[in-house]
């Protein structure tokens, strides 16, 4: 049983007692508990549609401010919550800033608690106190960022900030140590690798038309082998992001030429040209650990005003744990750019914007959208953990067909600096924390672990 109400501290309450509105009289409680923590109780009921508890309880359950949130009973436990523990790391001193330039993303994100009716809470590898089972959260409310001291959470939600810092030790530890002693949900636990991805996708028949050629053996011979089958190729990072590491390749066959695109470190976008891929790899690869790129088949994309096309889409689980499609937009190459990329130069547009006309945008959104839910279903089915959100990286040649690129599980979020996608940008963030809502339900009703 699940219900969403005001919770308020009454002083007037004895230590042990709880005043619970009568809707929930039919279950019968014996104790109440908040994330790892729980209080013996003695309940009676009003007519009101507000719990109350005593001071006691408040203080005992380290409940961190009065709020509507959802209750859930079960065998005779009435849990508060969820509460919600996001993990990350880069804490700085200040408590006006409290994770550097990243503030800002995880102070809209904690602002949706009070729409969900959830505690959400900050927190690293260092704000652990593991000998009583609490954490030094970081809150945010109206009057800005404030620590307070929280039980363990029902479940974790991993926003750390990039792959280096995910194989940190402490940090793969902590992770670790919470999901086997603790049995706490983990959601989006870890960064996808192109290749892994690749591989889980080609056993789905129904996905392997949407996916390019790819091998992971980048050799003379391969690239020479794609550059006769294909326009152009890529050579990629493995566990590349943001576009960085990305090398397009054009083999000129009336010339005898080879041209590559890419960023250099300075990140400036370079064109040169190669009388042979040897040359081209010795030069532009120099000391690259070949090992850990992919040669990936070209696509001719679409193009609008000289510029290639490709197109982000975000799908989260819902509060049902259920896929769906929050946000989607079209993306538009720099000027002598690899990719879309807005460190590249790219732009942004809305699908209304880049497709006016409306039998058009309704054929592009609906084969997106068909892409994308299939995808997320089976990566969600091949790959362990708990997964909630993905944001995908699609292409479409000029006969419209469907291609993917890349899927990420910690989705940048620059395509919601359009103004237009405000929507979109709110919606994902909620759907991350109803998502930790439906954990929660599940981990209450299964205690001793849930099945990803």
């Amino acid at each position: 049983m699940k219900a969403l109400l005001p919770v308020k501290c009454k002083d007037s309450l004895k230590d042990d007692a709880i005043l619970i509105p009568d809707a929930l009289k039919d279950r019968p409680v014996s104790s109440i508990a908040f994330g790892t923590l729980q209080y013996a109780c003695t309940p009676s009921y009003h007519a009101g549609g507000t719990l109350y508890v005593s001071k006691k309880i408040y203080e005992e359950l380290l409940l961190p401010y009065e709020g509507k949130i959802h209750l859930f009973v079960q065998e005779d436990v009435l849990h508060l919550g969820p509460l919600i523990g996001i993990f990350t790391a880069g804490f700085t001193n200040s408590i006006v800033r409290p994770i550097g330039e990243r503030t800002l993303f995880f102070s809209k994100l904690l602002s949706t608690e009070k729409k969900v009716g959830a505690y959400v809470f900050l927190f690293g590898a260092n704000h652990i106190n593991w000998e009583d089972g609490t954490m030094e959260g970081y809150m945010f409310s109206d009057k800005g960022w404030s620590r307070k001291k929280v039980p363990f959470p029902h479940v974790v939600y991993d926003r750390l900030p990039n792959r280096r810092t995910e194989k940190h030790k402490l940090l793969s530890e902590t992770r670790e140590k919470m999901q086997k002693d603790y049995a706490i949900p983990w959601f989006n636990p870890g960064f996808f690798n192109k290749w892994d991805i690749h591989q889980k996708l080609m056993i789905e028949e129904s996905i392997v038309p949407y996916l390019p050629e790819t091998s992971n053996k980048v050799t003379i011979e391969k690239m020479e082998r794609f550059l006769s089958d294909y326009p152009f190729i890529y050579v990629k990072p493995m566990n590349g992001s943001l576009g960085l590491g990305v090398y397009k390749i054009i083999y000129n066959r009336e010339e005898g030429h080879y041209y590559v695109r890419y960023k250099n470190e300075d990140l400036q976008n370079k064109l040169m040209r190669f009388s042979s891929l040897e040359t081209l790899l010795g030069t532009v690869m120099k000391n690259k650990d070949l090992s850990g790129y992919l040669i990936q088949q070209g696509i001719p994309l679409l193009k609008k005003d000289d510029s290639h096309i490709d197109f982000r889409v975000h799908t989260n689980k819902d509060e049902n744990g259920k896929w769906m499609v929050s946000a989607m937009a079209a993306k538009l190459s720099g000027k002598g750019s690899v990719t879309t990329h807005m460190n590249s130069g790219g732009v942004v547009k809305t699908l209304s914007e880049l497709f006016p006309d409306e039998a058009e945008q309704t054929e592009v959104t609906d084969k997106l959208k068909r892409a994308s839910l299939l995808i997320s279903d089976a990566i969600d089915t091949h790959l362990p953990g708990f997964i909630g959100e993905i944001g995908f990286d699609f292409g479409m040649d000029r006969d419209k067909k469907v291609w993917l690129f890349e899927a990420n599980s910690k989705p940048g979020r620059s395509i919601f600096y359009h103004p237009k996608l405000r929507n979109e940008d709110i919606l994902t963030r909620k759907l991350s924390i109803e998502y930790a809502v439906y954990l929660t339900e599940q981990t209450i009703q299964h205690p001793d672990g849930i099945l990803s």
